[in-house]
Order: C-alpha cells, then sequence, then structure tokens
C-alpha cells in the first residue's frame, strides 16, 4: 500500500442520518478505508459525518481526517475523527484538502460543496495538482454535467478535454472500486492523468454503456 493515499469527500452539512444519501457515503468511506486510504472531510455533520464514521467503521488503520471550518452559526467536528484541523478561511482549507489529497469524491451537496468542486476542478485544469480524479457521485450532478456540455462548453468557455478528469458514478461499489484502479496504477508507476479514458472504458464494461449506472464524460 502506497503511504498516505488520501481521498478527499466534499458533501452537505444538511443532510440526516438515516437518509439514503449518507447511508451511500458511508459505505463508500468504509470501503475506501477497507481499501486503506485515508478520508478527508470537512469534519462537520451531515455527509462528512457519514463519511468520517464510514472510515471508522472500518477499523483498518487508516486516518479519518477533519478540516473544519469557523462560521457565524458554529459548526462543531464530528465525533468520528482521528486527525482535526481548524480554518479561519474557506481560501486556506481549500488548498489544505487539495494538498493532502489524491482523489476527490463529491457527494449531494449545496453552495459549500459546490465551491469545493469548482475549485479542486480548476486546479486540475490548470496542472496546479495532477494525478486527481474528480469523481461526482449521485444522481443530483446529471443536469448540471448536461448544463456544462450543452451551454457552457458550446461557447468555448473550456475545452472538452477539461471535462475528462470528471467521472459521473451513480453506485457506490464503482466509486471505490475507480479509486482503487487509480491507486493501482499509481503503485506500478503508471500516469492517472494519463489514464483517465482506461477507467472510464473499465467503468462502462462493468456497467453496460447503456446502463445509467455511469455517465461518460468524453
Amino acid at each position: 500500500m502506497d503511504a498516505y493515499y488520501r481521498v478527499a469527500m466534499f458533501g452537505s452539512a444538511r443532510i440526516q442520518e438515516g437518509d439514503q444519501d449518507y447511508r451511500d457515503v458511508f459505505h463508500i468511506a468504509k470501503g475506501l478505508a477497507e481499501a486503506g486510504f485515508d478520508i478527508v472531510t470537512g469534519g462537520g455533520p451531515g455527509l462528512m459525518q457519514a463519511a468520517n464514521a464510514g472510515s471508522k467503521s472500518a477499523q483498518s488503520g487508516s486516518y479519518s481526517i477533519g478540516l473544519n471550518i469557523r462560521l457565524p452559526r458554529e459548526q462543531g467536528p464530528n465525533a468520528f475523527l482521528d486527525i482535526k484541523g481548524e480554518f479561519d478561511r474557506f481560501s486556506s482549507r481549500l488548498d489544505t484538502f487539495m494538498a493532502l489529497s489524491d482523489a476527490v469524491v463529491v457527494a449531494p451537496g449545496g453552495i459549500g460543496t459546490l465551491l469545493e468542486l469548482f475549485y479542486a476542478w480548476q486546479l486540475v485544469q490548470v496542472e496546479h495538482i495532477c494525478d486527481t480524479p474528480i469523481i461526482l457521485y449521485g444522481e443530483i450532478w446529471t443536469s448540471l454535467l448536461l448544463w456544462l456540455e450543452t451551454e457552457v462548453m458550446p461557447r468555448h468557455f473550456f475545452n472538452k478535454a477539461d471535462m475528462h478528469m470528471l467521472f459521473h458514478v451513480m453506485d457506490p461499489v464503482h466509486v471505490v472500486e475507480l479509486v482503487k484502479k487509480i491507486h493501482k496504477d499509481k503503485l506500478q508507476d503508471e500516469h492517472p492523468c494519463k489514464n483517465f479514458s482506461k477507467y472510464r472504458r473499465a467503468l462502462q464494461s462493468v456497467n453496460g454503456t447503456n446502463s445509467g449506472n455511469f455517465t461518460s464524460l468524453l
């Protein structure tokens, strides 16, 4: 296992324990932790708690990390953290997220989650960071991706290749398997930035091109 391979998981603080999204994120994080990966979240409630709780439940020796933010409406850290950080500004917190993380999973969320998604995407686009797949989990992202492809990209505000590092995945198991494939390539000295098409083809062969479980963004 490559030491300190970490996955950032972004998602809403407002989703309650027991909701389907909460359960899904818990199982994604548990699967990733069982593979030996550290989990990095915002350290708060909702889907952040789900990810940290899933990580701890694996009892694998991997770390559950929370990067909390001080807000006017106080957001305390959840109870499932091995390592805690606290930030006054979103900018420094986001930079720390991306400095720590080898892959990003974006679960359902609102303005904060969108900020995290677009910040990570921007850094990969301009090659300030590399080897960083951005995995959007859940049906909620379908319309956003369609809008980007049909409204924004045709106006040449970004290139088709700029969507190449984005993966839209519907099944928690496939999220875990995708990260494991990318990590395996990294251990074999392959270059994940050059292999995004390979991961996409592998997922399509599992799901079926028209299965609806995976949206290809070629």
